[in-house]
């Protein structure tokens, strides 16, 4: 049963705070150094390469409304180009759903049905491969923004480029930022600590109009965030096991990984493409 909550007493919204203002020294540093440490401090370039699979079990706490939604989840990943997300919903009388993809195909089920069209008007035979086109793209950009925060990079599935933006202060001292751009706008800044970990990824989540921007009078969307936390060694690396997204200053959901396994055989059924 779904459970009644008051956001403020079961989730305190207490972002990070990390200067807006970026400085930039006199040695700047590049990416590819500010990188190659954050690579070191996760475990190392030939560790990191060596992963081929991982599998992550946990739970997330999504906030819908008034209601905070439990969800357990389980994430495969055959690198460089398969990843798969099955969500299950205890509280709520829904079946689980699973969404990734394969190469260039979406991983999607079950598939939502075909919306209906307007009366008296046939459906647009563009919508639904539009919207299945957008939902690949999100797996995507999903699997990018967890792959940068365990590993400091991506894989050839999401190709992306890095550049150097400057320094922000952060409650773990200065931070480097890194401007990370891929596939379809991709735009996002990488926060890395001193210690070389990644403790922030931040985006500009498309609002009403798309990429073009909000319509005249509308409200831009807020900067989206997800933030790093609670590292543990795994197999020689250090993968985070707590990560919260916000919109704004606004959590909106909080995850916990119960385990990661790391080289372990995916099941090929989490990437079946022509399921229903």
């Amino acid at each position: 049963m779904r459970q009644q909550i008051t956001i403020q007493r079961l989730i305190t919204v207490a972002l990070v705070s990390i200067c807006i203002g970026i400085t930039v020294s006199a040695q700047t540093p590049t990416a590819d150094t500010v990188l190659a440490n954050a690579r070191k401090a996760l475990g190392g370039d030939a560790k990191i390469a060596s992963v081929k699979s991982f599998i992550a079990t946990g739970r997330t706490r999504q906030v819908r409304g008034e209601n905070l939604v439990p969800i357990e989840f389980e994430i495969q990943a055959e690198l460089p180009d398969k990843y798969s997300r099955r969500d299950e919903f205890p509280a709520q009388d829904a079946g689980p759903v699973t969404a990734g993809f394969v190469g260039d195909a979406l991983v999607l089920i079950p598939r939502p049905a075909p919306p209906p069209p307007r009366p008296g008007a046939p459906a647009p035979p563009q919508a639904q491969e539009m919207m299945l086109r957008q939902r690949m793209m999100q797996a995507k950009q999903d699997f990018a923004r967890l792959m940068l925060g365990m590993f400091a990079g991506t894989s050839a599935a999401f190709p992306v480029t890095y550049f150097y933006v400057g320094q922000a202060e952060a409650p773990q001292g200065k931070a480097d930022v890194i401007e990370v751009k891929g596939p379809a706008n991709f735009t996002a800044r990488l926060f890395i600590a001193d210690t070389g970990l990644p403790i922030m990824l931040s985006w500009q989540q498309p609002g009403p109009g798309g990429p073009a921007g909000p319509p005249p009078g509308a409200k831009p969307a807020p900067e989206q965030r997800l933030f790093f936390a609670d590292y543990r060694d795994v197999d020689g690396l250090k993968l985070p096991f707590r990560i919260r997204r916000a919109a704004g200053a606004e959590t909106t959901e909080e995850t916990t990984f119960d385990r990661y396994r790391i080289n372990a055989r995916v099941d090929p059924r989490r990437f079946d493409t022509t399921a229903k």
